[in-house]
């Protein structure tokens, strides 16, 4: 297998999900730096991420929205069979931009790693629930979210069951 070091731009396709034994995995959409010269109706790359760092993961599973621009640097692993997508095993993460926030205009229901929140368009108030469904609290705006989740963690010592 042919592994190379290398930073890859590209948009998050969906939101970043965990993994195991603390690790999370994501899609990025590359599109090539010459996009001029490729036929319009060329396909564009994807790029599976995956990262054991601690502090990367926390960002992906609470910061990181589909939409976003990413540089992830690290190791790209090549598939074994054309047509799958290249590996790449991120070591460091830079956003480069992010998505514009969606305007809501009914309940949406989101998940922040182990947590599910639902966001309502006529309201600031999101509720937090675990992946399981137990009930976490208020949060006062979609700001405060991570600030909730960051104290039920500290309490429970991070149980989500």
């Amino acid at each position: 297998m042919d592994t190379t070091h290398c930073a890859v731009d590209g948009w998050v396709d969906a939101i970043p999900l965990p993994g195991p034994r603390g690790t999370a995995t994501f899609d990025l959409i590359v599109r090539p730096a010459d996009i001029d010269t490729v036929d319009d109706d060329a396909p564009d790359t994807v790029v599976t991420c995956t990262s054991g760092d601690p502090r990367i993961t926390h960002e992906l599973l609470n910061c990181v929205q589909p939409g976003d621009l990413l540089r992830a640097t690290g190791t790209l692993v090549q598939p074994p069979t054309p047509g799958e997508p290249a590996r790449l095993t991120v070591d460091a993460l830079e956003v480069l931009d992010t998505a514009l926030i969606p305007v809501l205009r009914e309940m949406v229901l989101d998940r922040y790693g182990d947590y599910c929140v639902i966001f309502d368009g006529d309201t600031d108030a999101v509720p937090v629930f675990t992946a399981r469904g137990k009930w976490i609290g208020l949060a006062d705006n979609p700001d405060a979210i991570p600030i909730l989740i960051d104290i039920h963690e500290r309490v429970t010592g991070g149980d989500t069951a």
